[in-house]
């Protein structure tokens, strides 16, 4: 319990707080092995495509096929990416962890793995949002209408909002931390 409270209170100073850079190096890192994932996607559908030209024609006939494809193919490894990570002994992505973060409760404990989905989830609501619209787009073959276009605004306010947030609170939290009662902070163990 010492050490929670030790940690707790060190945590309190603002310069162990993560900020927008740290945090925006540490995500591009991440983003790397995403990028990863997705090429080894495309290499297997192109090969699964070749060999067998309709199998996944079924997957994305309509947007809500293609929606769910698109989660359960992108959006569910990603988030399990961070999550398992987050909650993990090491509080961190491999991104965080090359950037010396790690992802904690305001308490100071590590967070748990239900609490990393959560944060995950909700950091990640723009990325689904234009993914929807995206996919909305693709399979109405005319310009969006409307509702896609307030949707994709709506996208780009949600990560100002989430920039935003980080640059101006105390301890550069975003919603997603707000929500989590999640804090982003330099792991001073590593330095």
């Amino acid at each position: 319990m010492n050490s929670i409270n030790q940690q707790t209170s060190v945590c309190k100073l603002p310069d162990m707080y993560a900020g927008l850079w740290n945090r925006v190096k540490a995500f591009s890192a991440d983003y790397l092995i995403i990028s990863l994932y997705i090429l080894v996607l495309v290499v297997v559908s192109y090969l699964i495509q070749s060999i067998y030209p309709a199998i996944l024609q079924p997957l994305f006939l309509n947007p809500l096929t293609s929606q769910l494809t698109g989660f359960l193919m992108m959006t569910l490894p990603v988030t399990l990416y961070f999550a398992l990570s987050e909650s993990s002994s090491h509080q961190a992505t491999w991104g965080k962890r090359w950037q010396g973060l790690k992802v904690i409760h305001v308490n100071g404990s590590g967070i748990s793995f239900g609490r990393a989905v959560s944060r995950t989830l909700i950091k990640f609501i723009p990325w689904e949002l234009a993914h929807t619209c995206i996919w909305q787009i693709s399979h109405s073959g005319r310009e969006p209408g409307l509702l896609i276009q307030t949707g994709l605004i709506l996208v780009w306010v949600l990560i100002g909002m989430y920039i935003g947030t980080l640059l101006i609170s105390f301890k550069n939290q975003a919603p997603y931390d707000w929500f989590t009662n999640s804090v982003v902070v330099r792991n001073i163990s590593n330095h």
